[in-house]
């Protein structure tokens, strides 16, 4: 960003126009844009975003609590009130090797089948289970 100074020596720099057989250096002048000064920031509105943040960590926990109790709730067999609601639990199992690409390339350079290798791998790891509810 340019300082004061190198704006005005900049925007003050002669040019020289055609003015027939003599040429007349002319200088133009252009002003600084005008930015407003920021709006202040009252001690109202830092109280009100610190109330409001608070209440938000309160809600955020309500939520939980709520859904952990709707979760085991269903774990163990209850039933879901007819109507426009439904809540479901959804059960996933994964085989997890985030490290797959490191480790073809570390079998490959030991003169191995990289994919092959990562094939028995996984094979050979036990699925994470997972289980998420599904409100609507």
């Amino acid at each position: 960003m340019a300082s004061a100074s190198n704006l005005h020596s900049q925007s003050a720099r002669p040019q020289v126009v055609p003015q027939g057989p003599y040429e007349i250096p002319q200088v133009i002048v252009t002003r600084p844009e005008v930015v407003p000064a920021p709006e202040v920031i009252s001690q109202t509105e830092l109280a009100m975003f610190i109330s409001l943040r608070g209440r938000l960590d309160q809600l955020e926990n309500q939520v939980r609590q709520a859904e952990q109790s709707i979760r085991e709730r269903i774990e163990q067999g209850a039933l879901v009130e007819e109507g426009d609601h439904s809540a479901t639990l959804e059960e996933h199992f994964r085989r997890n090797v985030s490290w797959k690409e490191v480790a073809i390339r570390l079998a490959e350079r030991l003169k191995m089948d990289g994919a092959m290798y990562c094939a028995r791998v996984l094979a050979a790891t036990k699925p994470t289970r997972s289980i998420s509810i599904t409100i609507s």
